[in-house]
């Protein structure tokens, strides 16, 4: 279990985002819930929470179709921080919407995780919830860009952005509850407003709020095809539990 557990005023809830229906993973089941190392993708990322001392509660938004097969992973794991796995919806930012409106109107932090995202470090989300108790509204983990990027329009390259400016997102993004919120009040009555990652809905619709950066971790991948699972295996196996720091 971590041991950086800060004095903090508002209680840290994790939500586990796992609304997704595995389409670019392919086969029957949905990334979260392929095999990795003898349990569930998503099993991984709820051990890694649930250890954590920051965090106080967890909750799981799964896809409607697929709650109960959540549920039963919920009671393998034995995890006793999580109080409820709710149904999400069409979009990311539906699943995200469906852990905000859980929260209600309490005084709490929120940490918005990827499901499929297993190897969650301990240091980054102490990192994150520190950042919160802090004073930041909003956190978002990044990684600096090692490789060259351009920008491509009609088969042809438009712009090389400076790439010491450019980050890689992952997540748990953190924010106090009333930031992301009143942000995403905000973005639903745009007309223009499409899906983004949540960090990215506050720097939009709240650009005075406090938002800080937390340092991410090369182990921290995300499962988006089935191939990546053998990269996520080799690393548990070389690390040990990726989920310690």
């Amino acid at each position: 279990m971590s041991e950086r557990k800060r004095n903090k005023a508002r209680p840290n809830i994790a939500a586990i985002l796992a609304g997704g229906t595995g389409r670019r993973t392919g086969g029957d089941l949905p990334k979260q819930f392929l095999p990795l190392a003898g349990k569930p993708v998503v099993a991984h990322a709820v051990e890694a929470f649930e250890r954590n001392a920051n965090v106080d509660e967890i909750v799981i938004v799964s896809h409607a179709d697929w709650v109960d097969r959540m549920r039963s992973i919920v009671e393998q794991t034995g995890a006793r921080k999580v109080k409820a796995v709710l149904a999400g919806g069409a979009e990311r930012c539906d699943s995200s919407l469906a852990a905000i409106r859980y929260c209600g109107d309490r005084e709490v932090n929120l940490l918005l995780h990827d499901a499929a995202r297993p190897l969650v470090t301990q240091r980054i989300i102490d990192e994150v919830c520190a950042r919160l108790a802090d004073g930041a509204g909003a956190v978002n983990v990044t990684l600096p860009v090692v490789d060259t990027i351009v920008e491509v329009e009609d088969g042809r390259v438009v712009s090389t952005p400076d790439r010491s400016r450019l980050r890689r997102v992952q997540t748990p993004q953190g924010f106090r509850l009333d930031v992301i919120r009143k942000a995403y009040a905000l973005a639903l009555a745009d007309p223009a407003f499409r899906a983004t990652d949540d960090f990215g809905v506050v720097a939009r619709y709240l650009p005075d709020a406090v938002m800080a950066l937390a340092e991410g971790d090369g182990r921290n991948l995300k499962l988006t095809y089935r191939e990546a699972l053998l990269g996520l295996e080799a690393l548990l196996t070389s690390d040990g539990d990726a989920a310690r720091p």
